[in-house]
């Protein structure tokens, strides 16, 4: 029941059970285990698609089955968070424009440079069997830096969140899943740690200092940076 809730949570998979705030954060140890099941998932498009059109054409295919999937929820985050950062004087300004849909121009900057960037990256990776394996882990060790951020610093917002109730057992399950992408990436995979846990301390130093803490929308943001970092990271190992 709980990796349902963990699919629930992180995709728009039709599972139709009211899940509690409680339940969800209970299931957040599999977070980086649905992850890694994602960055599969568009690994096989990419393979695929490479077989039939240009890299290009592959890489913006895999973009818009994970919008498909996850319904962009970590994009809406890193929109969130860059317009609540770039346009907010206090923190309650921050915390304001976070909290409004509309997208603003730092949001929006945002957004394409990271979609232009990914799908770089991975028609960079002139390997497709590489880019998958950099898909699966950058899934995995994204959502695994949602489980460090929430471990290591305060919600921000004073309503009951996820974050808040997630504890050292899904710190632990979590853990145990990236370092099972140890096979796929062989001895790259402590650089892909180091990056995750170099970029979570850096952006979880960034919202302490802006908001005193983390809410839903840097925890996406951090996991989707991270997601991309990692392929960033692929293409330099991999000239």
């Amino acid at each position: 029941m709980s990796l349902l809730a963990a699919i629930a949570f992180l995709t728009r998979i039709p599972i139709r059970y009211p899940f509690s705030t409680e339940q969800v954060a209970r299931a957040a140890g599999w977070f980086p285990l649905v992850g890694g099941a994602l960055g599969l998932l568009y690994g096989a498009v990419f393979l695929g698609a490479t077989h039939i059109a240009p890299a290009y054409v592959a890489a913006i295919l895999v973009l818009i089955v994970e919008a498909l999937l996850t319904g962009a929820l970590h994009y809406d985050g890193l929109a969130d968070m860059c317009d609540g950062f770039g346009g907010g004087r206090t923190r309650e300004d921050v915390l304001r424009i976070m909290r409004d849909h509309a997208i603003g121009t730092y949001g929006a900057t945002a957004l394409i440079l990271m979609l232009l960037l990914t799908a770089s990256c991975l028609t960079a990776l002139k390997a497709p069997l590489l880019a998958a394996s950099w898909l699966c882990a950058g899934g995995a060790f994204g959502r695994w830096t949602i489980l460090l951020l929430s471990r290591a610093l305060p919600y921000a917002r004073s309503h009951n969140a996820i974050s808040t109730h997630i504890g050292r057992r899904e710190l632990i399950v979590g853990t145990a899943t990236v370092a099972a992408t140890a096979f796929l990436l062989h001895w790259q995979t402590l650089i892909a740690a180091a990056v995750a846990l170099t970029l979570a301390a850096l952006l979880g130093r960034l919202a302490h200092k802006k908001i005193g803490g983390l809410t839903g929308d840097t925890l996406g943001a951090t996991a989707q940076i991270t997601q991309t970092a990692l392929l960033l990271t692929a293409v330099i190992l991999n000239r």
